[in-house]
């Protein structure tokens, strides 16, 4: 494996960006969009995984703070839900356009407050601009159905009315794009937000909103449609428990999911959950075995292995095991780790150190369990990884069965094992808890069709001849069992921030009764 320090300064860089997207050394982490607010709760000094420097120091929100964007939220959603839809969309393109405007500092700087490569961050920016012009179309679009009654002279249609407050609690892999999926279909559904961003990734979140803030005001947008507040797990207590936010959108680990679904289920809210993913790829002895270097490693290496779609694990026809093994030592070896955002690199840092420690953790435990290391790990050390959160990408030869096989690292360790016949890989693929993403390298279509039908992948997402990672905005994201359940982005993933309602229109003269019931007075 190749390493290579970081020597670029991009300290200079990043202070422009900063001042482009209206962050200082000192930031309230509460703001309603048209206002800022005087924080209230615990100060958080944000530390660059890429270099380990101090970026800036944002201040959270408390209970207090939270209470007040909430009444601000319920004020402005009265006014908001009555602007037609295709008026919402007006200003989400506008937003869209303001996103292209500082596509360049914003990438930079989710860059390097995460840790993910440059073009990573470009293209989360990207995927916030596309979810504006998807939603767009969409406000055109909103539709509802009708159908005939059994009475005479009756109409029934479905229409469909947006729910209020919609708490967004985002994850630090993607500070920004997340956020962007919920939020710009939730508002030209008619609903408000409140955004709960990640305390290890704040920045970035400010950024957004001081970008957007300018939209708000050249519309005259109500204060309140777009709130944010900084702070750690409370403040998710909070909007789980709050019967006043009807909609809870969480992204994070499974663990946080069960604890949001159990809250907002106990006052019988709707609750979105995109949680863990433990992603198989399948490579079938008629794979195109020139696929599987981008498609196996990028999707084990890409964001550091820090996406809830990375390819965990790798099922190969035994048939072709030692061939594929041989691609994928030897791609590893060509890896290139440091700086993130000098685009020369691959691979960038984990996010912080207690990332680190699950990583060298997990190792221990493949280790322990009797894998067979053919890419070592390790923490590097030296110039240009002061940060302590550059890490190498591993292989390990394993078995599905073993417990930190089934469970979810969030790191740059790759699984690989055997198989016989594809009934077999498609029941390996699909025992573990997850069930977010998952792919097939093969040229049979009866081998590919078989993946995806009902009794191939039971993931929300299958792949044919493509990788587990990543996601266009165009289809619903999202995934099954412990992935939650939730859709996001794409298709008609817009309905779950809207409340359904049934509607009969007599435009008779007489009452007649359904099913021909007879009630005369």
């Amino acid at each position: 494996m190749i390493t290579e320090n970081a020597t670029t300064n991009y300290q200079d860089l990043i202070q422009e960006d900063l001042k482009t997207l209206g962050i200082g050394l000192n930031n309230n982490g509460v703001t309603s969009g048209l206002e800022t607010y005087q924080a209230g709760g615990e100060n958080y000094e944000i530390f660059s995984p890429v270099d380990g420097a101090s970026i800036a120091q944002v201040r959270g929100g408390d209970s207090n703070n939270y209470e007040t964007l909430i009444q601000k939220a319920q004020e402005a959603f009265k006014v908001w839900r009555k602007m037609p839809a295709p008026q919402r969309g007006e200003i989400v393109r506008q937003m869209g356009d303001k996103l292209r405007a500082y596509k360049e500092p914003l990438g930079r700087l989710v860059s390097y407050e995460m840790g993910k490569s440059l073009q990573e961050g470009y293209g989360e920016v990207q995927e916030m601009i596309d979810i504006c012009d998807f939603a767009v179309g969409l406000s055109r679009q909103l539709h509802g159905l009708t159908m005939h009654s059994e009475r005479p002279l009756h109409r029934m249609y479905e229409q469909y009315h947006p729910l209020g407050i919609v708490g967004i609690i985002s994850a630090f892999n993607f500070p920004v794009a997340v956020w962007s999926w919920n939020s710009m279909l939730a508002w030209v559904c008619g609903d408000v937000c409140i955004w709960k961003p990640s305390e290890k990734t704040p920045l970035t979140a400010l950024a957004c909103q001081n970008i957007i803030a300018d939209v708000l005001r050249e519309n005259n947008v109500p204060e309140g449609v777009s709130s944010i507040i900084i702070g750690d797990y409370k403040i998710g207590e909070l909007m789980s428990n709050d019967k006043r936010v009807p909609l809870v959108s969480a992204t994070g680990s499974t663990r946080m999911g069960k604890l949001v679904a159990e809250a907002v289920g106990k006052r019988l809210g709707k609750s979105l959950l995109e949680l863990g993913g433990n992603n198989a790829v399948i490579v079938s002895e008629n794979a195109d075995l020139k696929m599987a270097v981008p498609a196996l490693v990028f999707g084990a290496v890409g964001t550091a292995g820090q996406r809830c779609t990375s390819t965990r694990r790798v099922i190969i026809h035994d048939s072709i095991y030692n061939q594929v093994k041989d691609i994928l030592v030897n791609a590893y070896k060509q890896l290139v780790i440091g700086n993130p955002l000098d685009e020369s690199n691959h691979v960038g840092p984990l996010i912080d150190r207690d990332a680190v420690n699950n990583y060298l953790n997990a190792i221990s435990e493949a280790e322990k369990s009797g894998g067979n290391c053919l890419v070592e790990g390790g923490v590097l050390e030296g110039e240009g990884y002061e940060s302590g959160c550059y890490v190498k990408p591993c292989v390990y030869e394993a078995d599905n069965t073993w417990p930190i096989v089934q469970h979810e690292t969030f790191a740059p360790i790759l699984y690989i094992m055997k198989y016989s016949d594809l009934d077999e890989a498609i029941e390996m693929q699909n025992a573990v808890p997850q069930g977010l993403s998952s792919a097939i390298l093969t040229q049979n279509l009866l081998e590919a069709e078989q993946f995806l039908s009902c009794a191939g992948s039971d993931c929300g997402i299958a792949n044919v001849n493509i990788g587990t990672s990543g996601a266009e905005i165009g289809g619903a994201f999202g995934g099954e069992k412990e992935t939650g359940g939730g859709r996001e982005s794409g298709s008609d993933a817009w309905k779950v921030y809207m409340r359904r309602q049934t509607n009969t229109i007599n435009y008779g003269r007489d009452l007649p009764l359904a099913q021909g019931i007879k009630f005369d007075i």
